[in-house]
Formats: structure tokens, sequence, C-alpha cells
């Protein structure tokens, strides 16, 4: 573009000069059969430059001959004798911008041939007299000639000094960027093999049930794991490189993910949670989850931290735009709040509150502008209001595609009568969280278009009984202990009560009263309102079936022995029949000797890495008319890793420590049709 702009405005030059060439010509009855030429050439330039026909380089060097040949036309007239300095002068300056500076050696020649072919002219023909005046005005256009010269020779020198020295600072930083990409791959392997084996070896503990110790390192495990992405993630927003992954997913995934972490979340201050999904969120949608899914982890556990005492309110709507929707998500707190200055330095990274040795809160301050690299990264925006002593509220909009426009929640056909809330506004130390619960109620009730009452008292209830329809009654822990037998008596006849309860909560024996576990959102309630007292497995839908892949025959491939470990016992709980090999060459060997469905395949191993042990595969596989499906099974997990290693050829993404959902749903992609959900083989 800088290019092309030196371009037009050298041409733009040389065109003036020429038109006032030719009109001096006309008018001092110079040849005239060069003034068409000089049109004729004008055109000609200009149709090059529009064309961009021939190369630049070729295209300079004909503006600079075309300039020459104006330039001495115009030198050699008498009349011409103190003007040929100012024309050499002004083609000089002009031609510098394409930064050659042979141009202006060839312009000076130029000058210095003209002005001895007219010294030479007015010596003959007498028409001008060297006197001293004349003398002194030849020598000050020589000087001015000169220093015109070496003024644009030295600019151009030092442009092209400035030009090298941006292309030797551009390259450092790209072999600095690629160290880093390398450095990050390395760090992530390194750390995230180590905590695959904790993580790993922790749940094989779990499942023989030796003790609570167990549950202590994996929550350790998956704490470390956590830092390390959160250092990965803030590196790559820093240095503004992050790569998005997009996918299918279901919008209330995300919420799920909120509730799950929630739960565990260290929840010393005994907050509550409540969320609030607006039913008309389209069901599926299309964007990079994984970051949605930091996004709220980091909001949320930016929001446990700062918060000692009532409760945080997630809401999270869509607004339809020509591309989809924006999905707008808000974390709100009461916790201790942000000033304005707070605020700004968020946006700049490792914000933290407190950062003396004793400081009360824990994590390394890299949350909130991973946030803000996500959001911005996806077209998004983050926005903070937060006032000291009141509380913070986060607001994060990213634009999203939608797959399945059908709102999210919604009731079926059978669904009918009124709806009753019943909430103690008294119970709640900071009255906020009272509102939270109310504004989630009204938010649901609106968005299923079904009608909501509020009781705070028994008599209330009754009320409400004798004068509406009332089928389904929602309510809080505290509020069914303070009168068991009243809602085990009502929920006997017509009315569904629904109780949202921590864990270790058991209704009276007998009982038909039903149980939400904490907190209380909408895909239960919708459930329930939906099923009554039939509903099962209201937690939430996706996790309601588990896949198994009976006798599908797999091959581990690691160069760490207890990675293999750890990998052998989760995919075996899953029916697949497993063998392992410690490296790429072993892999190859075993897979001529044995037919296999599936390889995992990590990527960084001695002698042979995972990358080229695949392309190996697959030239055997080829050779001997087989088929098979590659799963690279990695600890390197930075932004773009992804979609290298599909390029290169794998089928499929699984990062290290392993994810069992991630696992879950990359199989389930990957593997032929024959293999269904429940496991086995179709016959």
């Amino acid at each position: 573009m800088k290019q092309r702009k030196t371009e037009n405005f050298i041409l733009l030059l040389v065109s003036l000069g020429c038109i006032g060439m030719t009109v001096e010509s006309v008018l001092m009855g110079w040849e005239f059969w060069v003034p068409p030429l000089i049109i004729l050439g004008t055109i000609l330039i200009w149709v090059m430059n529009i064309s961009s026909w021939p190369d630049y380089e070729i295209r300079t060097v004909a503006y600079l001959i075309y300039a020459m040949l104006a330039v001495f036309f115009h030198g050699v007239h008498e009349t011409s004798f103190f003007d040929a300095a100012l024309v050499a002068v002004l083609a000089m300056v002009g031609y510098s911008l394409f930064d050659h500076v042979y141009m202006m050696n060839l312009f000076l020649l130029e000058y210095w041939i003209i002005m001895f072919i007219q010294i030479m002219l007015a010596h003959d023909t007498g028409h001008t007299t060297f006197d001293a005046l004349t003398v002194s005005r030849i020598l000050l256009d020589l000087a001015i000639v000169a220093l015109v010269f070496f003024c644009c020779v030295k600019s151009i020198d030092d442009r092209l000094e400035v030009r090298e020295t941006e292309n030797e600072l551009r390259e450092r930083i790209e072999n600095t960027d690629a160290d880093m990409e390398d450095f990050l791959s390395n760090i992530s392997h390194e750390l995230r093999t180590p905590v695959n084996v904790v993580n790993g070896m922790s749940d094989l503990l779990i499942k023989k049930n030796v003790g609570s110790e167990p549950y202590s390192i994996k929550d350790a495990g998956i704490r470390l794991a956590y830092q390390i992405e959160d250092i990965q993630d803030y590196t790559e927003c820093k240095r503004k490189k992050v790569l998005l992954d997009e996918d299918d997913y279901m919008s209330t995934s995300l919420i799920n993910d909120v509730v799950t972490s929630f739960r565990m979340l260290e929840n010393n201050a005994d907050l509550g949670l409540v969320v609030d999904l607006n039913p008309a969120v389209p069901t599926r949608m299309r964007g990079d989850v994984r970051k949605l899914h930091k996004i709220f982890r980091h909001l949320l556990e930016n929001a446990v931290k700062f918060t000692k005492r009532g409760g945080i309110y997630v809401k999270m709507y869509t607004e339809n735009k020509d591309y989809g929707v924006n999905l707008c998500i808000e974390m709100t707190d009461t916790g201790i709040g942000m000033d304005r200055k707070a605020i700004e330095a968020v946006s700049e990274g490792m914000y933290q509150v407190n950062k003396k040795r004793n400081r009360s809160s824990g994590g390394i301050g890299l949350g909130l502008f991973i946030v803000y690299g996500f959001a911005h990264r996806m077209g998004g925006f983050v926005k903070i209001e937060s006032r000291r002593s009141y509380g913070t509220t986060i607001r994060v909009t990213v634009p999203q595609k939608v797959v399945d426009e059908s709102p999210c929640l919604s009731l079926s056909g059978a669904f009918k009568g009124d709806i009753l809330f019943h909430v103690r506004s008294d119970k709640y130390k900071v009255p906020r969280v009272r509102d939270f619960y109310r504004a989630m109620a009204a938010d649901l009730a609106i968005g299923l278009r079904v009608p909501l009452y509020s009781a705070e008292t028994i008599r209330e209830i009754e009320n409400l009984i004798e004068k509406q329809n009332v089928t389904y009654i929602f309510m809080g822990q505290e509020e069914y202990e303070e009168n068991p037998e009243y809602f085990d008596k009502l929920s006997e006849g017509d009315i569904v009560v629904a109780v949202s309860a921590g864990t270790g909560f058991k209704t009276n024996p007998g009982s038909k009263v039903m149980m939400m576990p904490k907190p209380l959102y909408g895909y239960p309630a919708v459930k329930i309102l939906n099923e009554g007292r039939n509903a099962r497995n209201i937690e939430f839908a996706d996790s309601a079936v588990r896949p198994v892949f009976n006798g599908v025959r797999a091959l581990i491939v690691d160069d760490e022995p207890m990675n293999l470990v750890v990998a052998s016992s989760l995919f075996s709980g899953y029916g697949m029949i497993t063998e392992t090999a410690d490296s790429g060459k072993e892999a190859i060997k075993k897979f001529r000797g044995s037919d296999y469905d599936l390889v995992f395949m990590d990527h960084m191993m001695p002698e042979m890495d995972g990358v080229e042990a695949m392309k190996e595969l697959r030239r055997v596989a080829e050779a001997e008319n087989r088929t098979i499906v590659i799963v690279v099974l990695t600890a390197n997990v930075v932004s773009g890793a992804r979609e290298m290693f599909m390029r290169e050829g794998f089928d499929g993404f699984i990062a290290k420590p392993i994810n069992t959902a991630d696992f879950e749903r990359v199989l389930l992609q990957v593997l032929p049709g024959s293999w269904t959900e429940q496991g086995g083989e179709n016959a």
C-alpha cells in the first residue's frame, strides 16, 4: 500500500511537470513534434501504473528513463540555461522517494551534461556573457544541485538503514515468537505430563476406595493443571497470539459447567449461587466453547475469592443479530468491590487486590486479563461495574453463530397450572441475594410464559392455593425444614413440591417432596415442570448417559510409562481393549502385526515424534489396504495446537490431563458408525 502511494505521488509530480513543459514548449516555439510525444509518454506511464504491468522494479526504471528524457529536452534549450538546476532538483527530490541512489547519480550526471552543453552553446553563439554575475549564478546552481543531491542520498541511506533495522527487528521478533512457541509447547508437555499422571493415579485410587486422601491429591492436581493453563493463556493473550477453535455446543452445557465448578470451589463463606438462564437462549450455538468455559471459570473463581458474605448471581442471555447472536454473560457478586483505578488495571494483566506475602486471596492474578483477552479475540468486549464494599458486576459479550435456534428451555404442551415460589426474605443476611432469587424466578417465568406467584408464609401459600390453580411449589431447604409435615402432606395431592437443598439433605421417610441439588437453576426446574414426579436425572441432560465403546481395539503410544498406565485404566473403563507402545517405532511394529480400530498417539517422543509416527502408520495402512483412526493424545495444548495436529492428518485431538467429557466427545466423533454410544458392534 505504501509502495503504491509513493508511485502515484511521483507520477503525479511527473505529470504536472510534463504539462508545464508542454505549455512552455508551445509558448517558446520549441520543436513542434515533441509535445505530442510528451503527452503520449505521460499516458503510457499511467497505463503501466494502473495495470501494474510490468513488475514494479521495471516500471520504476521506465519512469526514470521518461523523466530523464523530459529533463534533457527541457535543459538543452538556450532559454533554460538557469532553469535546468530547478528542474534537476525537482526530479531528484521526487525520485528520491523510490529509495534508489543510482537514480540520484544519473540525475546529477545528466545535469552536468546539460550544463556542459549549455556552456558550449553559449560560448559558440555568444548569446550569454560570462561576466562575474553569470559565473556566480552558475556556481550557485551547481552548489544547490550538489547539496540537494547529497541530501537526497543521505535521506535514502537513512530510510534504507531504518528499513533494514525494522526488518532485523521483525525477524528477531518472529524468531522470538517461534522460540516462545517452542518454549510454551515444551513447558506444556513437561508440566502437563506429570499432572496427567497425578490426576490419573488419584482416579485409580478413588476407584479402589482407599480413603479420602486421593480426593485431595486430585483436587491439587486439577488446581495445578488450571494454573498451568492460566500461564499459557496469559502469555498468548499478552502476545496477542490467541487462536480460536470453534465447535458446536449446547448452551445448557455452559450453565452446567458453572454449577459443577461452583460445587468444586472452596466455599468457606457458604455463599449462595443463583443461576439465571434465559429460556430463549438458542439450544445449540457455534463458537470456541473451551474459551467460554474458561471465561465462566475465571469469573466464578474471582467472584468466590472476593466475596466474604452474600452470594453470586450468574445471568446468561442472548441478543439477536444478523450474524447470529451476542452471547451475554453477567457475573454479579456481593463482595469487596473495586475502585476505578483497579478496574483500569485489570485489563493490563496480573492485577491482584492484595500483593503482600501474607495476602488472604489466592490465585496468581491472571484471570480477568485472560477474560479480556479471550473476549476481544472472539470479537466481543468486557464491561466492569463495581463499587467498594458493594460488589462487582462483570459483563462479557461475545458474538456466536446459531446452529439450533429453538429455545434451550421450554415447556411441553402437557403443562398446566400455576407455579408458586416460596422463599422467606428474612433468611438472607445480604438483601441483594433475595433480589437475585426473585430476578431469576421472574426471568424464568417470563421466558417460559407461565404464571408465577411468590409466597413468604404458609398463610400466603394457603390463600394462593385456594384462589389459583397451583400445581407446582418450589422452595429452599430452610423453608421446607421450617414446616416439613405441611409440605409432605401437600405433596401427597396434586401439587408437586420441589426443594432446592444441599448435599446430605433428606426429606422425611415416605415424603413425595422432590429434591433438586443446589444451586437452583432453570434446567432442573423445567424438567420437573415437564415430567412432574416422574422426573429423573434432573441434574443435566448431557450427563445422563455415559457412552461405552465395548470391543474397540486401541493402541496407546506414549514414552512415559505412567501415562500408559493411566490411559489404559481410563480407556478400559469404557469397554475398550487396549495395548501399549512406548515409542513410534514400536507402534508401527505392533500395527503391522495386529488389527487396531484406534490409535492414541503422544506428540513429543524421542527418535520419532507423534506426527512422524502418525504419517508412517498412514502409509502402512494404505499399503495394506487398511483403515485406521489416529487421535493425538498430547500435553501440547497451546493455542493453535489442535489446528496444527488436524492439518497434519490426525483424526482427533485430546489434551492431557485427560478430560473425560472431551474424551467421550472426540471418540463419538471419530469412531465409525458401526460403534454405537452403548458400545457394542452392530451385527
